[in-house]
């Protein structure tokens, strides 16, 4: 008798299947899927590719201000996810080291809250020394041969009116490897002289490309091998608003979309 009461009481432990507790469970259960793909993409993207928005003009014609570019995060090694959001990342496996040229992400080592981005110019070692805008590694110069065709023509009428006022000089260098362009400033002669100086065991020298308009090595030292975030990859958009914090005027270059990093 009391089996057949509960079968038909509509106040029996049976509740459990009203349809308002079986919409809390599948709410639950898609709070939890969504839950762990925010986790999955997060460590993806802590351990091998984030997306990083170029705010200045430091590494000019290599890389515009308003470039949305790709790092590599693995390029030198498989990190515990999260491992550097705090403090120095943890490597499960080291590859390789940075080579020089490579245009590298980096925690900027007087606030590493900040991340900037510039080329490796000086491995552990290295000795470092400019002589009239001229930089030499270990004794050698760096190739600084200066340049003028519709690519540079157009470069300079794409430029911010902050740059595009100046007597800038473009010129083809080579940095280990990497072919690129540099940028001189004619009129910068306060970034003409630097160095000697001695590259330490676990750092680099970085430089960037626009040479006397950019805050690296020169001013501020060296970039600990731990900082390091991994290398710039490719561009793969372009947009500057002011929304995004800049300066400087709205600009959309869609023709940068793609392209690969040197």
């Amino acid at each position: 008798m009391s089996s057949f009461i509960q079968k038909i009481n509509p106040f029996s432990k049976n509740e459990a299947n009203k349809p308002e507790e079986r919409f809390e469970a599948k709410v639950l259960k898609e709070v939890r899927s969504i839950l762990v793909i925010v986790v999955i993409v997060f460590a993806f993207r802590s351990t091998f590719f984030e997306p990083f928005k170029i705010p200045s003009g430091s590494m000019i014609p290599t890389l515009m201000i308003g470039d949305f570019i790709l790092v590599n995060k693995f390029s030198y090694g498989v990190k515990i996810p999260f491992s550097d959001m705090y403090s120095d990342p943890i490597y499960l496996a080291e590859f390789d080291l940075p080579k020089r040229g490579e245009v590298i992400v980096f925690k900027y080592p007087k606030d590493t809250s900040l991340n900037y981005i510039k080329r490796v110019v000086g491995l552990p070692g290295d000795r470092i020394e400019v002589i009239d805008k001229i930089v030499y590694v270990n004794g050698e110069p760096l190739p600084a041969d200066l340049v003028m065709n519709k690519e540079v023509t157009d470069t300079k009428n794409d430029l911010e009116p902050k740059f595009k006022a100046l007597s800038l000089n473009f010129l083809d260098s080579k940095t280990g490897e990497h072919e690129h362009k540099i940028i001189h400033w004619e009129d910068g002669y306060f970034t003409n002289e630097f160095g000697p100086i001695v590259v330490p065991a676990g750092n680099y020298f970085v430089m960037g490309d626009n040479r006397d308009f950019s805050a690296d090595s020169r001013r501020w030292g060296f970039v600990p091998f731990r900082h390091i975030k991994g290398r710039a990859l490719l561009v793969w958009f372009n947009l500057n608003l002011p929304i995004f914090g800049s300066e400087h005027p709205s600009k959309f270059r869609p023709w940068r979309i793609g392209n690969m990093i040197h």
